[in-house]
């Protein structure tokens, strides 16, 4: 008698739809906007977006237009040593596209995951353009703690300018030296791996970093370039509806609040920005409202942007970018 076979594994029962995570983010959205705007005055508030000088609001988002080609530059020096030898533009196009995707998927993840995607052409290949997509987000995220630590610290303490840059430096080499601990590890980190292995056979391709651990300091000095520019299209922003505050504190006040927004709470960060925004503001004294139209501006751009994204990508939606 022929020996019974195994019953098939049954699926995994999924103990919510696959909807309810966009209705729980969509809900958290309404609930946070709605908590922002719980005493905004409309009347003053209609006022004040009556009276938007928006030349400055222009300013501000072609200020985020080059600096999100910054960034996308910043990416192509990171994939390209990995064997992504595509040009820059394309990086910069893929780029655009991860904006647009990220507003429609949680935090800026999800835009991520797709830019890997687009420019990988088999899983192995994907999963090496996530590596370079990483290595971009730590030294973005890198500079984002350096330039809004060194400038919380500048005005929480009264520092100077000679203390501050001393300040940033300190945290910059402190940066550094852990990316240059990580990198140069990686040999070792292959040697412990059995041969033949797919794990290590993946490893080795992120030698390059290794063996020119430069590229990585680039990519924080971009990153900087990157994050001043964020920082001064949000104040260029706030200029358009008279909130005139000093450059110093955008650079304290963006980079926290982009640091939040990374969590997936929320619809492309509405809600999170606008609550985070309003606090951090309410400190330089500016009122509820003006703070909230701010928060609006700086969401409303980023939708342009990523209708920009979208548009790249309806123009290009071949898998493959051309080279």
């Amino acid at each position: 008698m022929e020996d019974a076979l195994p019953p098939a594994a049954a699926p995994r029962r999924r103990w919510l739809p696959a909807w309810a995570g966009g209705v729980a983010r969509l809900a958290a959205t309404a609930g946070l906007l709605a908590y922002a705007l719980r005493e905004v005055d409309w009347s003053r508030f209609l006022q004040l977006l009556a009276a938007a000088n928006w030349r400055w609001w222009a300013a501000g988002i072609a200020t985020g237009i080059v600096v999100q080609i910054v960034a996308g530059i910043r990416w192509a020096e990171l994939a390209r040593p990995l064997g992504f030898a595509f040009p820059r533009h394309v990086f910069v196009w893929r780029f655009f596209e991860g904006i647009f995707f990220s507003l429609c998927l949680p935090s800026s993840i999800g835009g991520d995951v797709v830019k890997a995607y687009r420019i990988g052409d088999t899983t192995s290949r994907r999963l090496l353009a996530g590596c370079s997509v990483l290595a971009d987000r730590l030294t973005g995220l890198s500079a984002l703690g350096v330039l809004g630590g060194a400038a919380v610290a500048a005005r929480e303490f009264g520092l100077g300018l000679p203390a501050t840059l001393a300040l940033a430096a300190t945290l910059l080499v402190v940066v550094l030296l852990v990316f240059l601990a990580g990198v140069s590890s990686l040999d070792r980190l292959i040697a412990v791996i059995p041969a033949p292995h797919a794990v290590r056979e993946f490893a080795a391709q992120l030698l390059p970093y290794q063996q020119r651990p430069s590229l990585i300091a680039k990519a924080v000095g971009w990153s900087f370039v990157v994050q001043m520019g964020g920082a001064i299209s949000v104040g260029l922003m706030a200029r358009a509806l008279g909130v005139d505050q000093p450059v110093s504190l955008w650079f304290a006040v963006v980079p926290m609040v982009a640091l939040v927004m990374v969590l997936p709470i929320s619809i492309g960060g509405f809600g999170v920005r606008e609550n985070a925004l309003t606090f951090l503001l309410s400190e330089q004294g500016v009122p509820g409202e003006k703070a909230v139209a701010v928060a609006l501006l700086w969401g409303l751009s980023t939708i342009i942007l990523g209708l920009l994204g979208g548009l790249l990508f309806l123009m290009d939606r071949s898998r493959k970018p051309a080279v």
